[in-house]
């Protein structure tokens, strides 16, 4: 009897040790189970899986039944590094993983703009669609001003440190600690950074240190280790406490969240964490995103985040791109000239048959929300290009009339009203012989449009996206530029394996 009894139980034990392994994702004792979400996929990847927001994309809209697009007008670059590090790895990224905007913003641009409108200038170009000879391309860049960095305002940055047991691999906590420290190394006696952790709890480590105590600063971080549950929101809130015990009147009050997403202690679903965030922004300091990892990224926990908390959002997977992000372009990662932007763009009906959008599906916003002051919107940091490209086909006959307007509503920092600008587009505008500057944002744009199979690659291949990149190389300050075209061979030697 005992015998037939301790079958039983072995039989039981296997049956429920095989519906945990076929279905990982609804097994209890997993810590890196996803915040539940309509709006987000999954992804396995080996043992873990990693989350992002569902990506739809933006259909041809017909100007006779909506001539009018308005978007929020935000600078993420996580996705391009993230994708990077998929096809570094010998894999394709999931399509929700490839946002194409992040992508083309990735780089910055040559073609200097005359400024016009408070801290914008904005160009817009107008040539040949690299997916259908009989459309065009409209390719419309907002710049910021250049501060140096000695003119940047003085800091008072919390770094929010994720040390739960998830975070404990080589290219997190340790990655992590490296980044820090190069940014640690640009600040001066001016800035003060405090530390807060989060794992089962959160511990304040360091409260506004001075930015010139280095050993101090990095002897902390350095002596931080990962174990423990995430309890990201308890977390987010001691920091947001203490950023503001320490706020700066006329400075920077940033907190900068390093993890990889995976909440599961407390508030952990996207829905309660953008309420979290929500209630704290009004408040005057910014919450940018650090992501790390590979396996069980969270990117819709923390782009939901980023977005919500008036921030940016960085995915880090090298020194490179904490070199990059932190200190070659630490003026648009960390320092914000204009909130709430955003952008919307009118077509006149009587030449634009139909428009569409590349990329920002996820920020696109109603139409009566562009004057609505209330109404969030992206933030853009100093020295920043930001790009939007629209595929349009025209009626026939043309004319020298205007072909559509494109309309920057922004706030200044610690301001409630936002000013507007709006800059014309016209036919004569269209041009044969295109810049640098447009040749290689259609080459990035087609990269994102053959990741994600889109419907409107046209006849794109992949040998004409890497002839568009070559030939537009341009200045490449940093190598950015080439460094897509190595990843782009990397591509080729994956999908012909």
């Amino acid at each position: 009897m005992k015998k037939k009894m301790f079958i039983a139980v072995i039989l039981i034990m296997t049956l429920l040790l095989n519906a945990c392994a076929a279905n990982p994702k609804n097994s209890a004792s997993d810590s890196s189970t996803p915040a539940d979400s309509d709006e987000s996929a999954y992804y396995e990847t080996g043992e873990d899986y990693e989350s992002y927001l569902d990506i739809e994309e933006n259909n041809e809209q017909y100007t006779d039944e909506n001539s009018m697009l308005t978007f929020s007008l935000k600078v993420d670059t996580a996705s391009y590094s993230n994708v990077a590090r998929y096809i570094e790895n010998g894999s394709l990224p999931p399509a929700d993983a490839v946002r194409t905007e992040e992508l083309i913003n990735y780089f910055s641009y040559d073609g200097e703009i005359e400024r016009k409108n408070g801290p914008f200038a904005v160009s817009t170009e107008i040539g040949s669609s690299p997916f259908d000879e009989n459309k065009y391309m409209a390719f419309i860049r907002v710049k910021t001003e250049e501060i140096d960095t000695e003119e940047l305002p003085p800091s008072n940055l919390t770094f929010l440190i994720d040390t739960s047991g998830s975070m404990d691999s080589y290219d997190k906590l340790p990655l992590l600690k490296e980044s820090f420290a190069l940014l640690v190394e640009n600040m001066d006696e001016d800035d003060r950074i405090s530390i807060v952790t989060y794992a089962g709890s959160s511990a304040v480590v360091l409260d506004s240190a001075d930015g010139t105590d280095k050993d101090r600063i990095l002897t902390a971080i350095n002596r931080l280790e990962a174990s423990g549950s995430t309890a990201g929101a308890d977390g987010i809130l001691t920091a947001y406490k203490l950023a503001e015990k320490n706020y700066m009147e006329n400075g920077n009050n940033r907190i900068i969240l390093a993890t990889d997403g995976d909440f599961n202690v407390g508030i952990s679903d996207l829905d309660g964490l953008n309420s979290l965030i929500s209630e704290k922004r009004d408040g005057g300091v910014y919450l940018s995103v650090l992501g790390f990892g590979t396996g069980n990224l969270k990117d819709d926990t923390m782009e939901t985040l980023s977005a919500n908390g008036n921030g940016n959002y960085l995915y880090i997977h090298s020194v490179a791109d904490a070199q990059k992000g932190l200190v070659d372009e630490l003026g648009s990662s960390l320092y914000t000239v204009a909130d709430d932007v955003k952008a919307q763009v009118e077509f006149n009906s009587d030449i634009v048959k139909n428009y569409r959008l590349v990329g920002y599906e996820n920020r696109q916003m109603s139409n009566k929300d562009f004057s609505d002051d209330t109404k969030d919107a992206g933030e853009i940091g100093a020295g920043t290009d930001v790009v939007a490209m629209f595929e349009l086909e025209l009626n026939e006959g043309g004319g020298d009339d205007n072909l559509f307007e494109v309309r920057i509503r922004y706030k200044d920092p610690g301001e409630t009203e936002s000013r507007l600008f709006t800059t014309p587009a016209y036919y004569s505008d269209i041009s044969a012989e295109t810049s640098q500057d447009f040749g290689f944002a259609c080459a990035v744009a087609g990269f994102g449009h053959i990741l994600r199979d889109s419907d409107y690659i046209g006849d794109l291949t992949l040998n004409q996206v890497m002839g568009m990149a070559a030939n537009n190389l341009g200045q490449d300050n940093g190598g950015y530029r080439r460094n897509f075209l190595e990843l782009l061979e990397r591509y080729r030697k994956i999908v012909t394996y």
